[in-house]
C-alpha cells in the first residue's frame, strides 16, 4: 500500500477521533412541566470540557412558530458556540404556537411559567450553572424572538440578556396569523389584552442597565417594519441595545448567520458579568 496514503489515512482518523472526543455534547432530554402536567423535550448542548465542578453560563434558544426543540441543532454556529464560549445551550420546546405566554384563554398553554420557572429550575438542578441573571441569556427566532424579549423583560430576576432574530416584536398588526388569537382571544374582542402582551408596549418595564439586548432582522423579512419601529422606540426611551439589519428574509439562511452574532453578544455579556463579579470580590 502506498505509504503516503497510509499516512493520510492515519492523520484523517486522528483528526476525526480528536473532533469526536473533544466536541460539544448534544442531548435530547425530557423535562417536566407541573403547570401543564406534561413532559416536554429539550435539547441541551454542553461544551467539550464540561466539568460538574465548574459553573457555566446558560444560553436559552427559542424556536419559531410551528417549530420545535430540535430546530436550532441544524445551525452549526449553535453547536460551535458551546465549545468556543464554554456555555451550556438549551433549546426548549415551546409548542406549535404558544408565543411563550401563559395563555389567559387556554390553560394547556403555560409556556411563560415553563420557561422562566420550571425549565430554569430543572436545568440548574441537573447541570453546573451560574444560577443568576448574570449567567443566563435568552434569544429566539420569529415567535421565539418575541418570546425571548417578552420573558426577559418580565423576568429580570431570571435573565440578564435577551436577543431577537426576525422577531414578531409587535403582534398587533397580525390579528389573524400564527394562532395568536387562540392564545389571547380575538383582537376585536380583547384589544387591551393584545396591547399588554406585545413586546412593543413593554419597554417601560425595563429598568435602566438591567437588561442587555440585541435585535436582528433582515430587510426582506415580514417583521422588518415592526423591528424598525421597536428600534426607534428603544432609542426614544434611551434603552441601550444592539440593532442589526442587513439584506435577508425570514429563513434559515438568515438565522444560521444571525445566531453566531447572538452567541458572541451573549458571551460578551457573560464575560463582563464575570469580570465585574471578580472585581467586586477583589475590592472587598
Amino acid at each position: 500500500m502506498n505509504m503516503n496514503r497510509i499516512l493520510f489515512s492515519s492523520a484523517f482518523f486522528l483528526l476525526f477521533l480528536s473532533n469526536f472526543c473533544f466536541a460539544s455534547k448534544v442531548d435530547t432530554l425530557e423535562t417536566i412541566s407541573p403547570s401543564m402536567n406534561k413532559i416536554i423535550k429539550a435539547v441541551v448542548i454542553t461544551p467539550d470540557n464540561y466539568n460538574k465542578n465548574n459553573a457555566y453560563p446558560v444560553f436559552y434558544l427559542l424556536h419559531g412558530y410551528s417549530g420545535n426543540y430540535s430546530n436550532w441543532v441544524k445551525a452549526k454556529a449553535v453547536i460551535d458556540a458551546a465549545d468556543r464560549y464554554q456555555m451550556i445551550i438549551v433549546c426548549p420546546d415551546g409548542g406549535y404556537g404558544s408565543w411563550y405566554w401563559d395563555s389567559p384563554v387556554d390553560e394547556e398553554f403555560k409556556y411563560e411559567t415553563y420557561i422562566s420557572k420550571e425549565l430554569i429550575s430543572w436545568i440548574d438542578e441537573k447541570y453546573a450553572t451560574i444560577a443568576s441573571p448574570k449567567g443566563r441569556a435568552i434569544a429566539g427566532l420569529s415567535m421565539g424572538g418575541h418570546g425571548a424579549l417578552y420573558l426577559a423583560i418580565k423576568h429580570p430576576d431570571i435573565f440578564g440578556a435577551a436577543g431577537s432574530m426576525s422577531g414578531g416584536v409587535d403582534i398587533r398588526p397580525f390579528p389573524n396569523n400564527w394562532e395568536i388569537a387562540k392564545r389571547l382571544g380575538k383582537y376585536s374582542e380583547y384589544p387591551d389584552r393584545w396591547e399588554d402582551y406585545t413586546v412593543m408596549n413593554m419597554l417601560h418595564l425595563i429598568e435602566p442597565n438591567s437588561l442587555k439586548i440585541i435585535i436582528d432582522c433582515g430587510t426582506q423579512d415580514i417583521f422588518f417594519k415592526v423591528n424598525e419601529e421597536l428600534h426607534k422606540e428603544m432609542l426614544y426611551y434611551n434603552i441601550p441595545h444592539d440593532y442589526i439589519s442587513r439584506p435577508g428574509g425570514h429563513n434559515w439562511q438568515y438565522w444560521e448567520n444571525a445566531v453566531a452574532y447572538q452567541a458572541l453578544f451573549m458571551n460578551q455579556f457573560f464575560r463582563e458579568a464575570q469580570e465585574a463579579a471578580m472585581k467586586k470580590i477583589s475590592s472587598n
